[in-house]
């Protein structure tokens, strides 16, 4: 075979050519990242609050009062959810979630400041991160591994080790010393892609995306202008969202890509794509910015984008600031659940209890109360109590599931779970929701501080010196 030699060729006239209409590499400059310390409060040097005795009642509340009732009536095998210790005294954790490449770990490295650093995320326009990636704060720059994380009992991720090896090899924790995680952990996941299957995974994607989802204070779901189509694996994502509406704040991400009558288009394309999937009655709050270090684009609407931006950061700020009070609401309504759970369990009991002769066939009898319990006012018995709404009842065909795991005869009455000592078990949760956790939030509201004694006199109001007479 011989080689092919090209002669007389002009390289020079050649480079000249295709490069003859190459612009100049353009200068990006970032802009201006005081709004993000200020809204954040980053720039401060007040310490931060020390809640820990707050933490240690309400760890010794759950312990006491709830736990108990939970692990008689196996709370955690209908709901598939555990509360340990380290979730107790955790940070507020956000969530991003949302398409391949549109912008989550950009937006994790901007608020962060990490561009240009060794701290950085990996970008780019194809699907990169394929991990679930924990920032926290450290003293230094650190990597932990899936499998140290979930070992770790002292940290909230133990329980994480029931989604299998496969999974805790994409779990990853990263240490950072930055102020923003001394008061928050961040959550960057991999992006939905519609045309991957759950198997492909290598583990149960949903699954996890529920552990994280029901942990979450705040839920980031982003979108960019290129990704507005909703397939089955993001429509999946938005039925596991229902019931956290609160949290979710919607994000078009990279907004300044686009002209004035493209974007709007966008933003009303993005609001019909979601509208079947979030079962509110008030449209939701899309946020439109560009989050990342380089300025909007020329002739764009940067004002509004910034405000857009300060606004999701107000947002932040509030989780940050009333982390205690919704660490004590949502073990409130832990205990609120788990109380239901234990009425029902109670009552499919003493029905089958009541149904049960001795020529009866137990299995039959129990099948037919599972398989209708309307017929035998299962739920209606339990909406009469006290304290007990319609909306706050778990689906009738877990049930099924339920005792298909746990047999109804493994099971005691209510009014069996009582000791001379420690007292009835659903008392004790009774008295958690009604008294020890409403006290424990109000210990820690903000309110103005009592005066002493000595100064405005037992029993008396105190006075108003700037009233005028």
């Amino acid at each position: 075979m011989q080689n092919v030699v090209i002669q007389d060729f002009d390289w020079l006239t050649f480079s000249f050519f295709f490069t003859d209409d190459l612009e100049e590499p353009q200068e990006f400059l970032n802009r201006d990242r005081s709004h993000i310390d200020n809204t954040l409060k980053l720039a401060e040097e007040k310490p931060i609050d020390d809640y820990s005795a707050v933490l240690q009642r309400l760890r010794k509340i759950y312990h006491s009062s709830i736990k108990p009732l939970e692990l008689s009536y196996r709370y955690n095998e209908l709901r598939q959810y555990e509360i340990t210790d380290g979730e107790i005294t955790s940070k507020p954790m956000v969530l991003f979630l949302g398409p391949w490449s549109v912008g989550k770990s950009t937006m994790i490295n901007y608020l962060l400041g990490l561009e240009e650093t060794p701290h950085q995320l990996y970008t780019g326009a194809e699907p990169t991160t394929s991990e679930f990636t924990v920032l926290m704060h450290g003293p230094k720059l650190k990597t932990i591994e899936g499998i140290v994380m979930a070992a770790d009992s002292s940290r909230s991720f133990s329980p994480l080790e029931k989604f299998g090896q496969n999974f805790l090899e994409k779990l990853i924790g990263i240490e950072i010393p930055h102020k923003l995680l001394e008061r928050v952990t961040l959550v960057d996941t991999p992006g939905i892609i519609e045309n991957r299957k759950q198997q492909e995974r290598g583990y149960p994607f949903n699954d996890v995306c529920q552990w994280f989802i029901d942990r979450a204070d705040l839920i980031f779901v982003v979108f960019d202008p290129t990704k507005l189509d909703v397939g089955l694996e993001l429509e999946m994502l938005f039925q596991q969202l229902k019931g956290r509406e609160s949290q979710i704040r919607i994000i078009l991400n990279k907004a300044d890509s686009l002209a004035t009558q493209e974007l709007m288009r966008v933003y009303g394309a993005l609001f019909w794509s979601l509208a079947p999937l979030i079962n509110v009655t008030e449209p939701p709050r899309v946020y439109v910015s560009s989050f990342w270090p380089q300025d909007y684009q020329p002739e764009t609407h940067r004002e509004l984008f910034l405000k857009e931006e300060i606004s999701l950061l107000e947002d932040l700020t509030q989780v940050i600031e009333n982390r205690i009070e919704n660490k004590i609401a949502f073990i409130r309504q832990h205990a609120i659940r788990v109380r239901i759970h234990a009425l029902l369990v109670d009552r499919y009991l003493q029905t089958y209890k009541d149904k049960m002769t001795f020529f009866s066939d137990g299995e039959l009898v129990f099948k037919d109360i599972l398989e209708d319990p309307d017929k035998f006012f299962i739920f209606k018995s339990i909406l009469a109590k006290t304290n007990v709404s319609k909306f706050d009842l778990p689906n009738r065909e877990a049930y099924k599931d339920f005792f298909g795991v746990n047999p109804i005869s493994s099971f005691k009455l209510l009014s069996q779970q009582c000791s001379y000592m420690g007292g009835c078990l659903m008392e004790k949760v009774e008295r958690a929701i009604t008294r020890e956790l409403p006290d424990l939030l109000g210990s820690v509201s903000k309110k103005p501080q009592s005066l002493n004694c000595d100064v405005t006199g037992c029993g008396e109001a105190p006075k108003n010196r700037y009233k005028k007479p």
